[in-house]
């Protein structure tokens, strides 16, 4: 089964034999019986051809056929709905709440949600490719997307029934928008100091505290809080719960002004005597904090994803540019330090996708990859920020113009060092894993 799917549902690949750094190995597709570890496709398998260059070759994750529908639908809906808006959304400090509803109609949410429960219950390969497409048009709303998918997963997989039949309608089709509330003022990258509290109260809770950094604040009626119950009890006292974000004692901070990235409508909640029942409860004491923690690597693949997207859309109209402009009697195109300087953007804009779907494919595969993830995530932000910068760079001043996507795309970059665990992050969680510490 892939990703509760049979693995018959994948076109069934070609058997072959494929060099890796270790020499030559069976093939160990997910859909065959031997290994699942990666290497590269032979010549005609998942592949594509690259928008950059005629001829050349771009990997391409496998899908399946109607996952490859799904993320044509969504290369379309960016470059109509998303791309001709995202100018504006960053100029004038613009939420997206219209086009994320027109994002629904297309088909473009639920993709982690079982389809029993009126989702696409896409493989997360299949997923990160559709965010990466999104993605390449505008990160801050592809991201926006991503947190709300991901609440609407989690309420399919742990909400009660009534839970689900009062949001999952709504939230399928972005009339109502959900978001994950852990950050805190004073916790930083420690996801354990949960200060915001739920204090028992008259056989349920009373929810005091603050959330920061939080995605689509400016606009989410659907609030996944994380709160201390048993500060005893460290992580293990920690409950999700699930809020209306209209409710008596609940207020929003911000949005916050930043760098970029505005469309995210990033802020903060404020929770002062809110009232909960247990009707309210998603995770109690103990789930509640794993829970949050198994959805980190996915949520660091995505990451990854929307580099690769933001870095390819960057690359292709650097490409475009130089081709057109003119410097000193011939194409900017022709100068070998042009050349040279995109050759490497092209690099680790491949570097970063394989890592990506590698670690995708690990996920899908039901095996652990939690150092798979934060290889993709630390590598392609750190990527998309430094070649982002050259694709400006081979622009010159044009490629500081707000309606330039590199432009965009640089602050969103940064961004994605931030989202998911930063960037140092990622390398605590290797080391551990290298030394055994």
């Amino acid at each position: 089964m892939v990703n509760g799917r049979a693995a018959a549902d994948r076109t069934p690949p070609r058997c072959f034999r494929r060099r890796t750094v270790t020499g030559l190995t069976p093939c160990c597709h997910r859909s065959c019986a031997g290994l699942i570890d990666f290497a590269l496709p032979a010549p005609g398998l998942c592949s594509a051809k690259s928008s950059t260059g005629e001829g050349n070759m771009a990997f391409e994750p496998e899908l399946t056929k109607r996952e490859a529908a799904i993320a044509e639908t969504a290369r379309r809906f960016a470059a109509e709905e998303v791309a001709p808006h995202a100018a504006r959304w960053e100029k004038d400090r613009v939420y997206p709440a219209e086009t994320q509803r027109r994002a629904a109609d297309a088909g473009l949410t639920g993709l982690l949600v079982p389809e029993s429960e009126g989702g696409h219950g896409l493989s997360l390969t299949g997923a990160c490719r559709v965010f990466e497409e999104l993605a390449a048009a505008c990160m801050p709303f592809a991201f926006g997307l991503i947190v709300h998918d991901n609440l609407m997963g989690n309420i399919a997989r742990n909400g009660s029934e009534a839970q689900r039949r009062a949001l999952l309608p709504d939230m399928l089709a972005c009339r109502r928008i959900g978001t994950f509330l852990l950050t805190e003022p004073g916790m930083g990258s420690d996801a354990t100091a949960v200060a915001c509290r739920a204090v028992a109260d008259d056989g349920g809770w009373r929810l005091e505290g603050e959330k920061a950094w939080i995605s689509s604040a400016a606009h989410a009626d659907v609030l996944s809080v994380y709160a201390q119950a048993d500060p005893e009890q460290g992580w293990r006292g920690v409950m999700c719960f699930l809020v209306e974000a209209g409710r008596p004692g609940v207020s929003r901070v911000g949005p916050y002004d930043l760098a970029g990235g505005h469309a995210l409508g990033a802020g903060g909640f404020r929770f002062d005597g809110v009232r909960l029942t247990e009707a309210d409860v998603l995770l109690p004491q103990e789930r509640a904090f794993r829970a949050a923690m198994s959805g980190i690597d996915a949520a660091r693949i995505f990451v990854g994803g929307m580099s690769v997207g933001m870095m390819r859309a960057s690359l292709d109209r650097a490409v475009s540019y130089v081709k057109e402009r003119q410097a000193f009697g011939r194409r900017i195109a022709d100068f070998q330090g042009v050349q040279w300087m995109l050759a490497d953007v092209e690099t680790d804009l491949e570097a970063s996708r394989l890592l990506t779907y590698r670690a995708a494919a690990l996920v899908d595969a039901g095996r652990d990859a939690t150092r798979a993830a934060a290889h993709a995530k630390k590598f392609a932000t750190r990527a998309a920020l430094h070649r982002i910068a050259d694709c400006m760079q081979v622009m010159g001043a044009n490629g500081l113009r707000l309606e330039e996507p590199a432009a965009r795309h640089l602050a969103s970059a940064k961004i994605g060092q931030y989202i998911d665990g930063a960037t140092e992050i990622q390398n605590v969680v290797l080391a551990r894993a290298l030394l055994g510490s």
